[in-house]
């Protein structure tokens, strides 16, 4: 019989809620925030882009499909801690290579579970986010709510150094089709803490895809010779960037084809003089609506972020907002007026989540000059 473990969750305003750890016993702070998927939960506790978050789950039962390796955006979890309403120790799916609950010891992952999830969201939701703190080891409420409240906030913080590569290197698909010999036009990432599954949908269409880290000068990429430049995903607040952001401006001015999701999205927006804000709540999940200004269609999306563009600081001057969300009214894309290059607030490759708009890779391939697209290669169906 598993061992039963009093924990509990203690917000920075005051409300604490008592639970029963799961995964590595122990104590965790950071933002929390809450995704909607009903599926994909170790994609998420993989992305880079969590870093220095607590995530809730609103689905309330977490880990009925187990955990396996090729589940992972990235070499572990990145979460500051998970939090749910029920959590499932006996998996049942035929990929499952050990429970959620085993990998998240494995990995030292902070866990609490048997929490009224759904009080915690609304109280988020009319709030807005906030900092917690999770522990299995102090259960003092008013000790935790002094932690939750030393927790740094997200706003003006830096994260995307912890996260990116130290030195530069290729990125190699497994079981690669013969026609996506990676042969293809060469495209430079800027890893902030890029998922495995946007680095995938590039190579998978033909291209030769190299990261090279965060603070990485651009003469540096250039003298790899890429026919385009990416700007990854990534954790933090832009606005606490500015060598990134100095760093883009370059790269517009040497007329290189240039794409950006999430966090690239906000840098070049910044690089552009647009201007960005920290959201209340921010969106996070995979059936966020999207409209695509340019064919008026509608694409259901997987987002994550909590910073967006401020829609009254574009002009038509530094570009045209090309998607919006139905939800909000808030910036998701942008093309850009004074050079070749275009970004989306929101996740393309998905993983979890909806494959509506995997074109954009394609549309970046085509910018650069190759029409490649090979989808039965490009593993995003995972």
């Amino acid at each position: 019989m598993t061992e039963t473990v009093p924990a509990k969750i203690a917000l920075e305003d005051g409300l604490v809620l008592t639970g029963i750890a799961v995964g590595a016993r122990g104590e965790t702070g950071g933002e929390l925030c809450f995704n909607t998927s009903m599926s994909g939960y170790q994609e998420i506790l993989t992305d880079p882009s969590y870093v220095g978050q607590l995530m809730m789950m609103t689905y309330p039962h977490i880990g009925n499909y187990g955990a396996s390796g090729a589940a992972s955006e990235s070499d572990g979890p990145k979460v500051a801690g998970l939090v749910v309403r029920e959590f499932c120790d006996a998996p049942s799916n035929h990929t499952s290579e050990e429970p959620l609950a085993t990998w998240m010891k494995r990995h030292g992952l902070v866990g609490i579970s048997g929490v009224d999830t759904r009080k915690l969201v609304r109280h988020i939701r009319e709030k807005g986010v906030m900092n917690a703190v999770v522990s299995s080891e102090d259960l003092d409420d008013e000790s935790l709510v002094a932690k939750a409240k030393g927790v740094p906030s997200m706003a003006g913080l830096e994260l995307a150094s912890r996260v990116s590569v130290a030195e530069p290197e290729d990125f190699v698909l497994e079981h690669i089709a013969p026609e996506a010999s990676g042969e293809g036009p060469r495209i430079a990432v800027y890893d902030y803490g890029v998922k495995r599954n946007i680095l995938r949908s590039f190579a998978a269409r033909g291209a030769r895809v190299r990261l090279f880290p965060h603070d990485t000068p651009l003469e540096t990429v250039q003298a790899w010779n890429p026919d385009g430049i990416f700007f990854s995903n990534g954790p933090g607040d832009p606005r606490a960037m500015p060598e990134s952001v100095a760093m883009v401006k370059e790269a517009i001015a040497s007329g290189l084809p240039l794409f950006g999701i999430c966090l690239g999205h906000q840098l070049m927006a910044l690089a552009e003089g647009i201007e960005v804000f920290k959201m209340k709540v921010g969106h996070r999940g995979a059936n966020q609506p999207v409209l695509n200004a340019e064919t008026g269609k509608v694409e259901i999306t997987t987002q994550n972020h909590g910073f967006a563009v401020d829609p009254e600081s574009v002009t038509p001057e530094a570009a045209a907002v090309h998607h919006r969300n139905l939800n909000d009214g808030s910036v998701e894309g942008l093309r850009f007026a004074r050079f070749p290059g275009f970004s989306v607030q929101y996740h393309p490759e998905a993983c979890p989540g909806p494959h509506d708009s995997h074109y954009l890779f394609d549309e970046f391939l085509a910018m650069m000059g190759s029409g490649v697209h090979t989808p039965e290669a490009s593993g995003d169906t995972l």
